[in-house]
């Protein structure tokens, strides 16, 4: 193997590097949302948001992670008391996030589509981070289950 070939190789690997940490982090950020909402209040377990990783299929799933979030967190925040303005957090960012980063593969558009996925992208995962800590503060009421006697 030549140097060029060499070298090569060592960039398209930190190129692969560069792509795949964030988005590891980014998973982990909507993995542990959903992990913070109660089991009721879940429409998605936490561990599907890493079949975003199979390419291709993330981009479709990527609109199912979205609005299983949105109507999980929507669920767990009144459950908490939690006043919150929007019945769908994260939704109105996240669903226009989905269709730039599917609009990425169409040629020509897809470089436009993909510099807005990518704002839409940091701005979705600071909203959803910041509810996550928004979790922290409002913890889940612990509910003490009745024993019916039979009295």
């Amino acid at each position: 193997m030549d140097t060029e070939t060499s070298i090569r190789i060592v960039a398209g690997l930190l190129a692969i590097g560069v792509l795949f940490i964030p988005a590891i982090f980014y998973l982990l950020t909507l993995s542990r949302a959903l992990e913070k909402c109660s089991p009721a209040s879940r429409t998605m377990q936490p561990g599907m948001v890493w079949l975003m990783l199979i390419p291709f299929f993330g981009l479709i799933w990527n609109f199912f992670i979205v609005l299983a979030l949105s109507n999980s967190l929507g669920r767990e925040f009144p459950a908490r008391g939690v006043t919150q303005l929007d019945p769908e957090p994260g939704k109105s960012i996240g669903l226009p996030m989905c269709v730039c980063m599917a609009c990425g593969i169409i040629p020509l558009l897809g470089v436009i589509a993909s510099l807005i996925a990518l704002v839409l992208w940091v701005v979705y995962w600071v909203k959803i981070a910041g509810f996550s800590r928004l979790l922290d503060q409002f913890p889940a009421q612990a509910t003490v289950p009745t024993v019916n006697s039979g009295f």
